[in-house]
């Protein structure tokens, strides 16, 4: 099953899958640091800038809980200061355990209708490093889902990271949204 497969077959698995998706809280901080450490993907941040994450932008983020009530996926991101009707989705992370089953475009659908009931939503945005066919296949599938365009744009250029050669970060912005 490829992705884009996984991340349509929400329908069937919430039934079969019982996770709850939530706003994060501080005691998550360090499930969501573990989640990302163990991807083998994300630039993992520092612990503690997860435990500010899970204080500070718990309104911008959600956590996915299993039925034990662990975290075992998670969405962060933040409005942007200068464009409030635009979420940066940060990270997103799910559990080996729990993949392929669509939780990843639950997390980021649930995220979007929370957002946009609550400070009003017209846009998304993400930055994918060039190759990361996972990301690109849930972002394009959330536009598809919500009649959305995707446009994309190198954010920032490999010469602008200090701390060594990057791969370009690449913008995609998806919007107007319909809710």
């Amino acid at each position: 099953m490829t992705a884009a497969q996984a991340d349509l077959r929400t329908d069937s698995t919430e039934k079969t899958d019982p996770v709850s998706i939530e706003r994060p809280v501080v005691a998550d901080g360090a499930a969501l640091w573990r989640l990302a450490k163990d991807s083998g993907t994300l630039d993992v941040n520092s612990s503690y800038s997860y435990l500010l994450w899970c204080r500070d932008f718990a309104a911008t983020s959600a956590v996915a809980r299993g039925a034990d009530g662990e975290p075992v996926g998670f969405i962060t991101g933040y409005v942007r200061p200068d464009r409030p009707g635009t979420l940066l989705v940060w990270q997103v992370a799910v559990d080996a355990g729990h993949r392929g089953r669509g939780l990843a475009a639950r997390l980021l659908d649930a995220l979007a209708a929370r957002v946009a009931a609550e400070s009003g939503l017209t846009a998304l945005e993400t930055t994918i490093s060039p190759g990361n066919t996972a990301s690109e296949r849930l972002f394009a599938s959330f536009a598809a889902r919500h009649g959305a365009r995707v446009e994309r744009e190198v954010l920032f250029r490999t010469a602008e990271f200090p701390d060594g050669p990057h791969d370009p970060e690449v913008l995609h912005r998806i919007g107007p949204l319909n809710h």
